[in-house]
């Protein structure tokens, strides 16, 4: 549940190296490697090569004769690389969830590692240190070349799209005077003077962009005047979706060093809801057949035991599933052509760490999935180039778009952190889908294909997410008064609706009669649209004028959607549910109670942040937008209108600024709109217009780019580690575990053991479960509490000792929580604090680290 955005991280010094001693291949088509003391780059999972890692990995560039031709072994160290120290990591990552404090653990390892530099000789440089240049510019995330002045250590990346011209090493050039032109004097001494700050601003943080800028002053307006052609256009939407492919898989990679963690690291990495979607994943590949694998998932007693509950209805899995129909068709392919599908080293750690397994390659599970996330919203800036384009009626507004995009990329998103999300599937179809919609809303004679696409559309976004209605909602909502005021043709808006109300019968039906669907506001919206759309003629008997006219149809919607909600939600019996539209009332009301708490203190839930707005117009994004919505506003009520209403979900649930921003990118494009701004370049130059607004964005927007870049980081949780070896081999495999739920997603994913919680909130029945569970943290009486639990026949309780003291703030500690829903406790001391001291006679201790405790349920 966190929040994409610049976080810091914790930089490890040590390495865990490694040399080949000798290759053999053992059945399946997997190389299996064992490694020593030395290192080399190797080539990642994604696809991508990697320079030597630290924690004890390391690769040589010549196995044979060792790194850089000599047998050298790299030492262990901390101190700065040739690109200057990395940048640290201290406390846990901004916006991961309050209540889950056992995160703040979870990259611990710099404590340990680090006390082994004490070991080294002299001070030498750090070898993550020095992959941290390496990484970068070999991935191709435009990192310029590093000088041997320690004054050009720390150039700034080079900008994502081509100037056209040669750009010196280091990402700088000399002046060179441009081609003249035929200016009147005005215009001369305005261009002489942005030509001045210009130059002064970025020939010295920012020299790379003194070509860029140079060279897009003379260019633009060719590249405005470029008619908009498919074969152009396609182009470039490749391209964008190739460099915004290789940003996600950089950042990813420097986040965690995910290509040289063990099988059981990295499914330790996909925390709490993550770890549960991943683990029905991993059930379908590792059956005997996809069928069996699919009808374990269909019938699974694993997750809510003893319950058996259909969890591709019950969780959105259909991309788990097609990732892993193509899994298993890929390396079973690969097999029957004798092909590598992976190659696997033994990695020798420090004590008291044991020998772990490292793989990488297209028959590696995680590294698959993963990389499937990453094509996907790789692809993704591609439509909003494409969107963008056609929105403003140039390529150029679509590369605005592009642009923005990435100068605010840590507001936009967050796949590259959290890729098994339900949002990283979903969205990139809501692109797709408003750019279909805003084609049929421009096009006047529309084909069948036009509004088939726009169903289809909507199908692949509200299957993965249950999230989703409710944004379609708002773009119902945003759509209608378009249609009261007369600016949609009545039949056209008509076949609109029919076919958001097919697609909601396909997702009914795909999803084994999933309720949900029948009973949210968005097909109570539609029915109610159909509803006033139908009887229009009739409303316009009762000779009322236009305006009265349009409030009738307005309050008959809206009342009649809240009406028919309530209505279908007590018929189908999901009134229980805990849904997007119940977090907003209870926001806005400050309406609480224990599970809205449980929401609304993770910071992804909370308010929008009181800085994002001013993060927007450091890049000139939101002064942007705002100008153009003034000048735009009867002109593109429909994109408008959604515009306010993503901005009014992103201040109420700061988790849904992933609407916002990327739809203020996409309004954007529109200052190269002739159409609109046609009176604006009458008076100034086109090109002088965007070659000044692309500057002052580029300023900050490069810095942002550089410090996303800049993070570097590697995932280790020991404690949790400990854990999760113990319950495998201390434990019946049909032993039932309870606990919190970001910790039984991770149970269930290594270690298959039947949970009775996990983090998939929404349902009453599981919120049931997980309150009876969460009442270790409460101050009712040991034994009431063994007894709730044995009536969920728990045999083992994971304790966690955060859990017992963090306050992350006020009103948002687990006790304070249960002081609001159990008052008549209030006055007992925690039960926690009690278990931690002696568990005795209810529960027995068996298992205990610095952060979890396994209490047996006598």
């Amino acid at each position: 549940m966190d929040v994409g955005g610049a976080r810091e991280r914790t930089d490890v010094g040590g390495a865990r190296e490694r040399t080949p001693v000798g290759p053999h291949r053992e059945p399946g088509h997997v190389r299996l490697r064992t490694w020593a003391v030395h290192a080399r780059p190797t080539q990642s999972s994604l696809g991508l090569t990697f320079p030597p890692p630290s924690r004890f990995r390391g690769r040589l560039d010549n196995p044979a004769v060792g790194n850089g031709g000599g047998d050298e072994s790299l030492k262990l160290g901390a101190g700065p690389g040739p690109c200057g120290p990395c940048p640290t990591r201290l406390g846990p990552r901004q916006g991961e969830s309050q209540l889950h404090p056992n995160r703040d653990y979870e990259k611990m390892v710099g404590q340990t590692r680090n006390k082994l530099k004490e070991a080294a000789s002299q001070p030498l440089h750090s070898p993550r240190s020095t992959q941290c240049r390496r990484r970068r510019r070999a991935t191709g995330a435009g990192e310029p070349e590093f000088e041997e002045e320690p004054k050009e250590e720390m150039k700034e990346p080079e900008l994502l799209l081509s100037a056209g011209r040669g750009i010196l090493p280091g990402g700088a050039r000399g002046y060179s005077p441009r081609r003249t032109r035929n200016l009147n004097a005005r215009n001369a001494q305005n261009c002489m003077k942005l030509e001045m700050v210009t130059k002064t601003v970025l020939l010295g943080r920012f020299q790379f962009l003194s070509a860029f800028v140079e060279q897009l002053r003379d260019k633009v307006h060719l590249l405005q005047r470029r008619p908009f052609t498919g074969r152009i256009t396609f182009g470039i939407a490749a391209f964008v979706s190739f460099l915004h492919w290789i940003h996600l898989i950089t950042l990813f990679e420097n986040d965690r060093h995910f290509s040289h963690l063990s099988s059981l690291e990295r499914e330790m990495t996909f925390r709490t809801e993550m770890g549960l979607y991943y683990s029905y994943f991993k059930t379908i590949i590792e059956a005997p057949s996809f069928l069996e694998g699919l009808w374990m998932i269909m019938n699974d007693r694993l997750t809510e035991y003893p319950l058996v509950i259909n969890t591709v209805k019950r969780f959105h899995l259909y991309p788990e599933v097609i990732i892993a129909f193509w899994y298993r068709s890929v390396v079973g392919i690969m097999n029957s052509f004798g092909l590598e599908t992976k190659t696997c080293w033994n990695v020798t750690r420090v004590e008291p760490l044991n020998e772990v397994q490292s793989c990488e390659g297209l028959g590696d599970p995680a590294c698959f999935y993963v990389g499937v996330i990453f094509v996907l919203n790789g692809m993704m800036m591609g439509l909003f180039f494409v969107y963008g384009a056609y929105l403003s009626g140039t390529q150029l507004g679509g590369l605005i778009t592009v642009l923005c995009y990435f100068f605010n990329h840590g507001e936009a998103t967050r796949v590259m952190w959290t890729p098994p999300l339900r949002e990283s599937f979903s969205y990139p179809f809501l692109v797709l889908q408003m750019y279909i919609l805003t084609l049929i809303l421009r096009t006047s004679n529309n084909s069948k294909k036009h509004f088939v696409a726009l169903c289809l559309s909507n199908v692949a976004f509200m299957l993965p997410w249950q999230f989703a209605q409710f944004i379609l909602f708002t773009q119902i909502a945003s759509l209608f008064p378009m249609y009261v005021v007369g600016y949609i043709e009545p039949t056209k808006f008509q076949k609109i609706i029919y076919m958001n109300m097919i697609s909601v019968l396909l997702c009914f039906v795909l999803m084994f009669g999933n309720p949900m669907y029948l009973s949210s506001y968005y097909s109570s919206s539609l029915l109610m649209t159909l509803v006033i759309i139908l009887k229009r003629n009739k409303i316009q008997r009762f000779g009322v004028s236009e305006l009265h006219f349009w409030l009738i149809q307005g309050c008959a919607w809206f009342c009649g959607t809240i009406i028919l909600k309530f209505l279908t939600s007590k018929i189908l019996g999901v009134s229980d549910h805990i849904r997007l539209s119940d977090l907003i009332a209870a926001r806005i009301l400050r309406y609480t109670d224990f599970d809205t708490l449980i929401y609304t203190c993770a910071p992804e839930f909370d308010f929008m942040e009181k800085a994002t707005p001013l993060r927007y117009t450091k890049t000139l994004l939101l002064p942007v937008v705002m100008v153009i919505t003034y000048f735009i506003f009867k002109k593109l009520i429909f994109h408008t209108l959604q515009l306010f209403a993503f901005t009014s979900l992103a201040i109420l649930i700061m988790r849904l600024k992933l609407f916002l921003t990327p739809h203020m990118c996409i309004m954007a494009s529109l200052i190269c709109s002739r159409r609109l701004f046609g009176w604006l370049f009458c008076r100034l130059r086109f090109e002088n217009v965007v070659f000044g607004i692309l500057t002052v964005m580029s300023i900050q927007g490069c810095a942002n780019l550089h410090n996303q870049w800049s993070i570097i980081g590697e995932f280790n949780n020991l404690p949790q580690e400990e854990l999760i070896q113990w319950v495998r081999y201390n434990t019946r495999p049909d032993a039932v575990f309870a606990g919190a739920m970001p910790t039984m997603a991770s149970v269930k994913l290594s270690t298959l053991h039947p949970i009775v919680n996990h983090p998939h909130y929404e349902d009453a029945d599981l919120r049931a479960r997980t309150k009876t569970v969460y009442s270790a943290y409460s101050r009712k009486s040991a034994k009431e509490v063994r007894d709730k639990l044995l009536e969920l026949h728990v045999n083992y309780y994971i304790l966690e000792e955060a859990w017992c003291v963090v306050r992350t703030k006020p009103g948002c500690s687990m006790l304070e929580i249960w002081d609001v829903e159990d008052p008549s406790n209030s006055a007992n001391p925690p039960l926690c604090s009690v278990l931690l001291k002696d568990a005795r006679p209810y529960f027995t201790t068996v298992f205990q680290n610095s952060m979890y405790r396994v209490l047996k349920v006598n």
